[in-house]
């Protein structure tokens, strides 16, 4: 992941190493060195900017200008900001003082949420959690299938939205809650609907799970590959019915990192999560720093 940005990034610090000092001249090249390889890794215009802005001030600085190893220091405040934008520090999950946690995954179709919800379970399950998973979708009985096939192949129990139950939403959903208090399990996690594109009928079925399960967490599961698209739909998402994190999926295939290095700063959540192939194991914990240095 990120191999084209940070092989662009290392241009710029090649090109900074190079200078005996910092100036304003060659500062200038440098921006522009950096402006263009987050442009090229799709990352969103206006998140460039204001990094680009942030760097100038602080590279401006005079400790920096008349430092002993000013370009060093330059690449040094290039790494902060670059860990700001993914999130600063690392955001853990959340989870409920009063059990159980509810965890509601939203998100496109095609974007990997429903595998997402098996390997959350799994990783839940390895810090001594008892996962319940269910999918609430009106439109699509076939969700049901694949969820249940995914908790199975991992051994966790699959809570049955029945046609039946399905038929009143209210009702199906306060008997759901009942269920998972009643025999223990802790977190719910429950896959949503999706669609092709965001529309009012997907919001209003969202919203409705939301107002009666009030989850403690509401994850927009994002495609990495799909770059910027994925950033534009979990702003909507976070528009319309309110998110609390952020999982990208299919991370190791995205070789530019525009939607990680934007869908922070444009939504204001932090990614919590990363996944980083299709097996069960393959969600690994987020931590921007660490991200940030990979990419410099």
């Amino acid at each position: 992941m990120f191999e084209q940005l940070s092989g662009r990034l290392e241009k710029m610090m090649k090109f900074l190493r190079g200078e005996v000092a910092v100036t304003e001249k060659n500062m200038a090249e440098a921006l522009k060195m950096m402006r263009l390889a987050l442009l090229e890794a799709d990352v969103n215009y206006k998140v460039v900017k204001d990094f680009e802005a942030r760097i100038r001030e602080k590279a401006r600085g005079e400790e920096v200008l008349r430092g002993l190893n000013p370009a060093q220091q330059v690449i040094k405040i290039v790494h902060d900001e670059l860990a700001a934008i993914l999130g600063g520090a690392q955001k853990p999950l959340q989870f409920s003082s009063r059990p159980p946690s509810i965890f509601m995954l939203v998100g496109l179709q095609g974007s990997g949420k429903t595998t997402t919800c098996g390997k959350l379970a799994r990783w839940v399950a390895g810090i001594g959690k008892n996962p319940l998973l269910v999918s609430f979708d009106l439109k699509r009985p076939a969700a049901q299938e694949q969820l249940k096939t995914i908790a199975s192949s991992l051994g966790f129990p699959c809570y049955e939205m029945t046609s039946a139950r399905m038929a009143s939403p209210e009702k199906a959903l306060k008997e759901l809650q009942a269920h998972t208090a009643n025999r223990g399990f802790d977190p719910l996690i429950v896959d949503t609907a999706g669609r092709l594109h965001v529309d009012d009928e997907l919001m209003d079925e969202l919203r409705l799970v939301r107002t009666i399960l009030e989850p403690v967490e509401v994850i927009y599961v994002g495609d990495a590959m799909t770059g910027q698209d994925a950033v534009r739909s979990a702003q909507a998402f976070e528009a319309k019915i309110g998110l609390t994190a952020v999982i990208l999926t299919k991370l190791d295939g995205d070789a530019r990192g525009g939607a990680a290095l934007s869908i922070v700063s444009v939504t204001g959540r932090p990614i919590k999560f990363v996944g980083v192939g299709e097996k069960p194991d393959k969600l690994e914990v987020f931590h921007p720093e660490r991200m940030a240095s990979r990419i410099l």
